[in-house]
């Protein structure tokens, strides 16, 4: 008996990682898809469970091993049944609040700005 496969481009669309299936091909005949660490770029590759995929998906790579292939483009909760999260938790780095980088200044900015002209002006 073979073993069920399943388009690379139709898989990522089923597990919900591209909005469209159009989009799913174009990320992988851009070459920007390893399938077992081999750089892929026809979207009609053949994957199956057990396969690892590396790619990148907004300001991250996403590796992550096919669990199911699954038969239909269902809800989320059943798309992240389709596969096994192997990357690496991403880290937060907190932002300074004070980073306004050009914009107007606060109300607080303004009275504390006010209280400073004040002064030098005495």
């Amino acid at each position: 008996m073979s073993e069920a496969k399943i388009r690379l481009d139709k898989w990522l669309w089923h597990a919900r990682f591209f909005k469209t299936r159009t989009l799913a091909a174009k990320v992988v005949s851009g070459g920007h898809v390893r399938v077992n660490a081999n750089k892929v770029s026809k979207p009609s590759t053949a994957v199956l469970a057990g396969t690892v995929l590396t790619f990148p998906q907004g300001n991250q790579i996403r590796v992550i091993k096919i669990v199911e292939l699954g038969t239909r483009r269902g809800p989320a909760s059943e798309a992240q049944t389709l596969y096994e999260d192997l990357s690496p938790p991403e880290e937060k780095i907190p932002q300074e609040q004070s980073q306004r980088g050009g914009a107007r200044p606060t109300k607080k900015d303004r009275r504390s700005l006010d209280l400073i002209r004040a002064r030098t002006l005495d």
